[in-house]
């Protein structure tokens, strides 16, 4: 199993996709909410040029912009 961060955002629908791909699987990973997160926003800005993506996800370090949630879940499940 990964390390695995996920910057989101609420009403996001390539969030709710993820999240929804994910499962169960899901609570394995940090959540962090750019909108009620000032440092995980200004880290999902600077990863994307100074845009606010998300979801960024960081698997173990490497940030990750709208990946696909097979990525993400192989990730969480090993």
């Amino acid at each position: 199993m990964s390390d695995v961060t996920i910057y989101w955002r609420p009403g996001c629908p390539f969030c709710t996709r993820l999240e929804r791909a994910l499962g169960a699987d899901g609570t394995r990973a940090t959540w962090r909410n750019i909108w009620e997160d000032d440092e995980a926003r200004e880290f999902v800005a600077m990863v994307n040029d100074g845009n606010e993506v998300v979801p960024t996800v960081v698997i173990d370090g490497r940030p990750h912009t709208n990946p696909d949630p097979a990525l993400v879940k192989k990730a969480l499940v090993g």
